[in-house]
């Protein structure tokens, strides 16, 4: 079982991060209760960074996810468009094979918004199999998955920053 302090993931030092760099968190209103929590733990993260601004877009379910973070990057002003975007949802086992369906759409299309934008996505998703699971990833037993993933875009957003500052040197 994946845990959090197995890792260095909640150690942040990734030296100088892009000024001015924005955030976009897609959330669902499915399962809000979950998902508002994993919501305000990413913001309680990303606000202890004062060069990070965030935005927050609302979908209906985790199936809408990739189609609204493409929407708003292909739609946004090229200077508006932010550094990264995390995806939130719950998506909880049910009787019906929906669950895979979902998940697999949901975790195919944020593999293919990584390949294609130069922006990362990080998967906020939570796919568990009921509410207990859920709560456990929100502040009990498996951490607080909304915090991870804002640790991560701050990861991945002075990455990609790394990458450009190297580009810039070698032209």
């Amino acid at each position: 079982m994946a845990q959090v302090s197995n890792s260095n993931l909640l150690e942040i030092n990734t030296g100088i991060l892009k000024k001015d760099a924005c955030v976009v968190i897609i959330r669902t209103e499915w399962n809000a209760e979950i998902v508002d929590e994993l919501e305000a733990g990413a913001i309680r993260v990303l606000n202890t960074h004062p060069s990070v601004s965030t935005k927050v877009i609302t979908v209906p379910g985790a199936f809408e996810i990739s189609f609204a973070i493409k929407s708003y990057w292909d739609n946004v002003k090229k200077k508006e468009r932010p550094a990264a975007f995390i995806a939130f949802g719950c998506v909880l086992r049910g009787d019906t094979p929906h669950f895979d369906y979902v998940c697999k759409a949901v975790t195919d299309g944020i593999v293919q918004l990584n390949l294609d934008l130069p922006a990362p996505t990080i998967f906020g998703i939570l796919t568990v199999d009921n509410q207990q699971q859920a709560i456990e990833r929100i502040g009990g037993a498996h951490g607080h998955k909304g915090e991870e993933a804002a640790i991560t875009a701050i990861k991945m957003i002075a990455l990609v920053e790394n990458f450009s500052a190297k580009d810039d040197k070698s032209k």
